[in-house]
């Protein structure tokens, strides 16, 4: 079962995201490349083969893959900020 992402949790992703959308983008580019190269390949297909904007579809699915990890560590009583 994925975590519960609570209103505090997602401002604060969203706060980081959005003070340089395109460079936090990047930086999970190669983060998720490490931490999970097959979610990483998974994001890239989805992003190459859709009629919308590949970067925009990235971008969403880093939102979420970010969101759902910040909560799962919160609820393993580790805070974003640790990161």
């Amino acid at each position: 079962m994925l975590p519960i992402i609570t209103e505090e949790q997602a401002s604060l992703v969203f706060a980081e995201i959005f003070q340089d959308v395109h460079g936090w983008r990047k930086k999970m580019i190669h983060y998720i490349k490490e931490e999970n190269p097959e979610i990483n390949s998974a994001i890239i297909e989805a992003a190459n083969n859709t009629d919308l904007d590949p970067k925009a579809v990235a971008l969403g699915a880093y939102m979420t893959y970010v969101l759902i990890e910040t909560a799962a560590k919160e609820d393993e009583g580790i805070s974003y900020e640790d990161d």
